[in-house]
C-alpha cells in the first residue's frame, strides 16, 4: 500500500460559513475569497492548493507563492584602477549584502554617459578620459519587491593617486597616494 498524501487544510469555506485552522496565521477576506498569511516568512514559500467542491465535482488549483526579503543598500567596491595616458580605466562591484534573487544593472541618468554606464551584472569595468569632469554612473540592485540604488562618483581617479591600486576605502586611497609622492 502507498502512504497517503497529507495536506494541512489553512481553511475551509462551507455554505456561507468558514473555519479557520490557523487562527493568528491567517486572515480571510470573505469578500473576495482571499487568504491572507499574516508575517509572511521564508518558510511561507510553498506550493498551496485552492479546492472548490460543488457536488460530485471538485476543481484545485495550485498556487505557488515566493517570499522575497527586501534588498538592502548596496555598496560599490572598486576592485581595480589604472590611470594611463589621461584616462582611467577602472572596475567597479555592485554589491547588496541582504535581499533574495538580487539582480544588477548599471545605468546613468546623464544622456552623455548612458554608453558607459550601461551594463547588466554587478561588475562595471569603466574606461574614461579624465577629461570628462564627471562620469555620473550608478548601480541598481533590485528583486521582485523592491530595488535600491547607489551613484558611483567617478573622481576616484585622479592624477595624484598615480599608477594602480585595488584599494576600495578612499581614505585609504589618499594615504596609499602620500606615500606614493
Amino acid at each position: 500500500t502507498e502512504d497517503p498524501q497529507r495536506k494541512l487544510v489553512l481553511l475551509k469555506y462551507v455554505d456561507g460559513n468558514y473555519t479557520n485552522y490557523m487562527q493568528g496565521r491567517t486572515r480571510f477576506h470573505k469578500s473576495d475569497f482571499s487568504l491572507e498569511i499574516l508575517n509572511t516568512s521564508r518558510q511561507d514559500r510553498q506550493l498551496y492548493e485552492y479546492l472548490v467542491s460543488k457536488g460530485p465535482e471538485e476543481k484545485v488549483w495550485q498556487i505557488q507563492l515566493e517570499v522575497y526579503e527586501p534588498v538592502s543598500d548596496p555598496s560599490i567596491q572598486i576592485l581595480d584602477w589604472v590611470l594611463a595616458n589621461s584616462s582611467c580605466t577602472i572596475t567597479l562591484n555592485c554589491t547588496a549584502e541582504r535581499g533574495d534573487n538580487v539582480s544588477y544593472s548599471w545605468g546613468s541618468q546623464d544622456t552623455s554617459t548612458s554608453g558607459l554606464c550601461s551594463h547588466n551584472g554587478s561588475l562595471l569595468h569603466l574606461s574614461y578620459s579624465l577629461q570628462n569632469a564627471s562620469i555620473a554612473c550608478a548601480c541598481t540592485a533590485s528583486n521582485p519587491v523592491s530595488s535600491q540604488v547607489i551613484p558611483f562618483d567617478s573622481s576616484e581617479c585622479s592624477y595624484e593617486q598615480g599608477g594602480k591600486s585595488p584599494v576600495a576605502d578612499p581614505a585609504l586611497s589618499s594615504l596609499t597616494a602620500l606615500l606614493l609622492l
